[in-house]
C-alpha cells in the first residue's frame, strides 16, 4: 500500500480490488497524509452499513443508483451526483442499481491502509 502513497499518476487497471464481502469491493486509488481517494463497487442490494468517522468525506456517484443516508436523512442519487458527509455524521449506503462510488477523505483513512 505504501507504494501508492503520494503517487502522481494512477492507472486504475494497476490496482486490484479488495473484496469487502456483502456485494462490496474497494480499491484505494491514491492518498497522502491529508487526503485519500477510494473507489467502492456495489452489487445491487449491497449495503454500506451505517457508521461514522472523524474524517470529512465527499463522494461522487461514478455509476449506478444509491440511497444514501446522512444523519437520518435519505437521498436517492445516480450517476453524476455527489454528496458531503461532515465529520462524525452517521451515514450509510444502499445500492439500488449496481454501481461505483468514489469517496474522498480528509485526512486519509489510516484504518484502510493499516490492517
Amino acid at each position: 500500500m505504501e507504494s501508492i502513497k503520494g503517487k502522481q499518476f494512477i492507472s486504475d487497471s494497476d490496482i486490484p480490488w479488495e473484496d469487502l464481502g456483502g456485494g462490496l469491493k474497494r480499491k484505494i486509488m491514491a492518498y497522502d497524509d491529508n487526503l485519500m481517494m477510494v473507489k467502492v463497487a456495489f452489487e445491487k442490494g449491497g449495503i454500506g452499513a451505517l457508521h461514522s468517522h472523524f474524517h470529512t468525506q465527499m463522494s461522487y456517484v461514478e455509476s449506478g443508483e444509491f440511497e444514501i443516508t446522512i444523519s437520518g436523512q435519505k437521498g436517492k442519487l445516480k450517476k453524476g451526483d455527489a454528496y458531503y458527509i461532515p465529520p462524525d455524521a452517521i451515514h450509510g449506503a444502499l445500492c439500488l442499481e449496481p454501481g461505483t462510488l468514489v469517496d474522498i477523505f480528509n485526512p486519509m483513512r489510516e484504518d484502510f491502509v493499516n490492517k
